[in-house]
């Protein structure tokens, strides 16, 4: 066994290779079938799986809550991370200790399975190991990237497949079709399952009947009388979009939980108190009064219509100043397109990324709008451009938005 510090492993997961020489769910295979004929089998945990464009985060929250308060020891993996590694892999809402880290990330490390892992790849096996030591009744998982080819996609057969909003990213490599971006996010489906799908797009919809047709899958669209009965309810995460996040992830549970015997009411008390109690860092997420600033992790174009859609609904009529950090390869026009109308002015950064676009060429671009512009050289210079009279509203790359949440965690409340 290696003798790694946590941050050796941590240093070692994060430097391994983003894209593998084979497709991650073929490397997720390969390891599976090598562990079950080991002692080191994990087993088959049952499992929901959860792909999508936008809203994979907070449906998994909403169930990974909701199946706690059903009574199952629930695993949950999901990324990226906003803040700290460990916020990837939690049981019971809690995250992975780093001690469990340091342990697993050595075992695997040191492990030889005659074929090399990405950093997705490594984390995803970090989850399953843990979530077999930690005795979970059920697995809540979220596809790292499409569906089809993804490691996650390796892990077997789940009770159901969950297919959130589908829209326009990483077209670079799902393709920049909705029909093809569909087709790999209903890659997921398997024989015979369970399909649950929040509203799509009519070409996008399309896709995902015959996808589960071709698999004999039993496939249920949430439907507009299903998303105006959450609107009433009280959930714990703001922005008109969870909504539909919310009920798709009710319309799952309770499917699951029926099949499981349980009875009409106690699901819905379970689901009721689920709702309320639900929390998902980064998303519509206010972080002071004084100077207000909210931050959002809205990451591409079907984000930021949603982030415009909840801005619009809960201060109408207002102007903002906003706050952008974005990966290079993001839609970055369509994004700026979509919410320019509401931005008294823009202030961008450049995300802590190799993956990043330059905050000047962000800031060019926006100039060209004929919007006010400034850009900064670093994230921690936001504080001290926070308007006191304006809203203030980050959103972009969750990598910038978890570095300045982590700044703003740090920093002395008498810097105001």
């Amino acid at each position: 066994m290696g003798k790694r510090t946590y941050e050796q492993v941590l240093y070692e997961i994060n430097n391994a290779r983003r894209f593998g020489n084979a497709p991650g769910v073929e490397i997720i295979g390969k390891i599976l079938q090598i562990l079950r004929k080991t002692e080191n089998d994990l087993g088959r945990i049952p499992f929901v799986h959860i792909a999508g464009t936008n809203g994979k985060g907070s449906v998994c929250a909403f169930l990974d809550t909701i199946f706690q308060k059903a009574g199952y020891c629930t695993g949950r993996f999901t990324s990226p991370h906003l803040i700290e590694f460990e916020e990837r892999i939690t049981v019971d809402g809690k995250m992975i200790p780093k001690t469990a880290v340091e342990r697993i990330g050595n075992m695997l490390l040191d492990a030889d399975f005659g074929i090399s892992l990405t950093m997705f790849d490594y984390c995803l096996m970090m989850a399953l190991i843990y979530f077999k030591e930690c005795g979970c009744g059920i697995m809540i998982i979220e596809t790292g990237l499409g569906g089809r080819l993804d490691s996650t996609n390796a892990i077997g057969t789940p009770l159901a497949e969950v297919i959130t909003k589908i829209g326009y990213d990483h077209m670079a490599i799902l393709g920049s079709d909705i029909r093809d971006i569909a087709a790999e996010k209903a890659g997921i489906i398997k024989e015979g399952t369970i399909v649950i799908s929040e509203p799509q797009t009519t070409l996008a919809a399309e896709v995902l009947k015959k996808s589960a047709s071709d698999k004999n899958a039993q496939i249920s669209f949430v439907t507009d009388e299903e998303i105006e009965a959450i609107s009433h309810r009280k959930i714990g995460l703001a922005g008109t979009y969870q909504i539909e996040n919310a009920a798709c992830a009710l319309k799952t549970a309770k499917i699951l939980l029926e099949n499981k015997g349980m009875p009409d009411e106690q699901i819905e008390k379970i689901i009721a108190e689920a709702l309320k109690q639900t929390v998902w860092p980064g998303r519509m997420e206010v972080l002071a009064d004084k100077p207000f600033l909210l931050v959002d992790g809205a990451h591409n174009s079907n984000g930021v219509m949603a982030l415009k859609s909840s801005l619009e609904k809960l201060y109408p009529g207002e102007k903002f100043v906003f706050f952008m950090g974005v990966m290079a390869d993001k839609d970055y026009p369509l994004m700026i397109d979509e919410i320019l109308p509401l931005a008294k002015c823009f202030i961008t950064v450049t995300p802590d990324s190799d993956r990043a676009l330059d905050s000047k060429k962000l800031a060019e671009f926006i100039r060209n709008r004929g919007v006010e512009v400034k850009c900064l050289m670093h994230i921690s210079d936001i504080f001290d451009m926070l308007s006191s009279t304006d809203k203030n509203i980050a959103f972009g790359s969750l990598y910038f938005i978890g570095e300045l949440k982590e700044k703003w965690e740090n920093i002395n409340e008498e810097h105001f």
